[in-house]
């Protein structure tokens, strides 16, 4: 199996392409691009879009068959990596449509692919994803409100979401709802279904600000919206088995974005601590300041390999459940620490527009709630090893490093 060291190497020409796309385009625009209209945004981001592909660094990750590059796994993630280190590269890169365009492709019907899938890879439009709802706690989803009636090849669609990111800017939303009556078990009692932004009775109902910051996170109001009935991704009451399988991946994406977060954080810090001087020296020579780069470059380091043997697990076929829950939490709370020391080193500078770290801040606090709280991960991790113990079995850190397609775990 190739190493993660021997695909750095591979596809160094390409992070570098990027790298250098990202610090002499992308950084320049992004205080401008951090809260405009829709119009504005659009009018900055498409040149920058048409860069990426003139470039050949457009949708990267994207399966050659829908119009990408096709990178492996393994070595998207590395790449994915430097995109983090701003959160318009990814719109820039076109990798923000990865995750809905590989459930498309993997799920949707036919006509529904021929129709929008090329076009949403080549970034004409965005993708939005409709789960979360203001009423449950949607950390639990089998509490989901939202209700889709088959009727005469249509589904009616009835129900309110909310944090459904883009949704102001999309062309489409992938709909979460309960299609089975309330006999049928409630992880098989959902699916996903595809509505257009402009179907009647889709309605934004606001944008709701997160931080102060304005990031197209909406609320949505669903009133009778009727689509066809092959606009469900899956089949019925799949929707829990198709969103894990888009999560999964999804999660490790965040880790490696908040790599790329922490490693521009870190040298925002390290800089700013050789550079300012206070009582009679720089503060690179505080010890309290010296512990805050060693802090922080011990967090970053632990957390890149957990999230690195996550993505080898994946690249080897496993589900890697358990690592990715792992990295989900330690990556949140090491963004949001590594962040925190940044600001601390800056002084009053950090927590302004002058720097990217105050808006960085806000994002990392986020971090801990979306694609599953901490609290959930961390319960299902405990679970997980504590029913081991329990069943006879033990939890080897050492037999568990070696990546292996379930099956060859299995018979060895």
């Amino acid at each position: 199996m190739t190493s993660f060291g021997e695909l750095s190497r591979e596809w160094r020409p390409i992070r570098g392409k990027v790298e250098a796309f990202i610090e002499e385009r992308v950084y320049p625009l992004e205080q401008q691009l951090d809260d405009v209209d829709n119009e504005r945004y659009f009018a900055l981001m498409r040149p920058l879009m048409a860069e990426a592909k003139a470039r050949g660094i457009w949708a990267l990750g994207h399966p050659k068959e829908i119009g990408g590059q096709g990178l492996p796994f393994a070595a998207y993630v590395l790449i994915n990596e430097v995109i983090g280190r701003s959160e318009h590269a990814i719109v820039a890169l076109g990798t923000h449509t990865l995750q809905d365009a590989l459930m498309l492709h993997r799920f949707a019907g036919d006509a529904w692919k021929e129709k929008y899938l090329r076009p949403l890879v080549d970034g004409e439009f965005f993708p939005s994803v409709s789960m979360t709802e203001p009423a449950v706690a949607s950390s639990d989803p089998t509490q989901l409100q939202t209700k889709a009636v088959l009727e005469d090849g249509v589904w009616r669609i009835s129900g309110r979401k909310w944090f459904t990111t883009w949704a102001n800017r999309a062309a489409f939303s992938t709909v979460f709802a309960r299609t089975e009556s309330e006999e049928t078990p409630a992880h098989k009692a959902f699916s996903m279904i595809v509505v257009p932004t402009d179907a009647p009775g889709y309605r934004i109902v606001r944008e709701i600000p997160v931080f102060g910051m304005h990031g197209c996170h909406c609320e949505v109001a669903l009133e009778d919206v009727r689509v066809p009935a092959d606009n469900i991704v899956g089949g019925r009451g799949e929707g829990f088995a198709i969103a894990q399988k888009r999560l999964g991946p999804g999660r490790i994406y965040h880790c490696m974005r908040w790599l790329g977060q922490a490693q521009r954080a870190f040298d925002l810090m390290c800089r700013r601590a050789n550079e300012r001087v206070a009582f009679g020296g720089p503060l690179a020579s505080k010890q309290l300041v010296q512990k805050m780069v060693f802090d922080s470059a011990s967090e970053i380091q632990a957390c890149r390999l957990l999230t690195l043997d996550a993505a080898r697990k994946i690249d080897a076929g496993e589900e890697a459940r358990t690592e990715i829950a792992l990295i989900k939490v330690v990556g949140a709370q090491m963004v949001h620490n590594v962040v925190d020391r940044a600001i601390q080193v800056h002084g009053a500078m950090g927590v302004t527009i002058d720097t990217p770290l105050e808006r960085m801040y806000r994002h990392a606090r986020f971090a801990r709630i979306y694609d599953g709280p901490d609290e959930v991960h961390i319960e299902s991790v405990a679970k997980r090893i504590l029913r081991t113990y329990a069943q006879g079995g033990d939890w080897d850190f050492a037999e568990r490093d070696q990546a292996a397609p379930p099956a060859a775990r299995a018979a060895a």
